[in-house]
């Protein structure tokens, strides 16, 4: 654990090793504590992947971009809220982040894409709804499929103009996808395959029951 602010950080080892996320900033040292305990060192990691704008996973990225020199990686959608240091959609202030204007080294364009690390891919699936610009993330591994959906079951709240219709579509790729494990943000890891569809399922009726998904909507 780093901080109750933090969303959850994973750190994928290809032989270069890229992180998912880095949390609020509140947690940074717990975070590079933990890493070194196991066994990683923070200047050898090549990339932060950035899975959406929000500050719980992205207010410590300036900490690794002065500190260590991490290429810090987004789609192009949240990267110009990130630019322009948004206070409102980056959400600083729910979670005390003094967040300034940040620049992004590499900005994911389009719904679809590789990333490439030691002869290994990362893929990425624009997932929009959450924020515009909100990205999952998938890797083969001894024959299964990894998923990083970071806040797929958050609600989707009206004042951070989040799209429930964006959103819809977007967990149906999810679904599509057909993940082994399931990498939340929040809330851990999920597994095996039906048990990622079980997780799916549920985040897809809490947004209907919550009120964020409308009766007319096709799910």
């Amino acid at each position: 654990m780093t901080n109750v602010r933090d969303s959850a950080i994973y750190l994928i080892d290809f032989g270069e090793p890229v992180l998912i996320d880095c949390g609020s900033g509140h947690g940074f040292e717990n975070t590079i504590t933990n890493m070194r305990k196991a066994g990683f060192q923070p200047d050898n990691i090549v990339a932060l992947v950035m899975t959406h704008c929000h500050a719980d996973h992205i207010g410590a990225a300036n900490l690794w971009k002065s500190y260590f020199g991490t290429k810090l990686v987004m789609h192009d959608k949240d990267a110009d809220i990130v630019e322009r240091g948004d206070i409102r959609l980056t959400a600083a202030f729910c979670f005390d982040v003094d967040f300034k204007p940040l620049p992004v080294d590499v900005r994911l364009k389009g719904d679809v894409g590789n990333l490439e690390f030691a002869g290994h891919l990362l893929r990425w699936v624009h997932t929009p709804g959450h924020t515009p610009g909100s990205i999952s993330l998938y890797m083969e591994e001894n024959g299964e499929r990894i998923l990083f959906a970071q806040d797929i079951g958050a609600p989707l709240l009206a004042e951070f103009d989040c799209d429930p219709k964006a959103w819809l579509g977007s967990i149906q790729k999810l679904f599509a996808l057909e993940a082994d494990i399931l990498c939340d943000g929040h809330s851990g890891a999920y597994g095996p395959k039906h048990v990622v569809r079980e997780y799916l399922e549920y985040c897809l009726h809490t947004q209907y029951r919550n009120g964020y998904l409308g009766s007319g909507e096709d799910g």
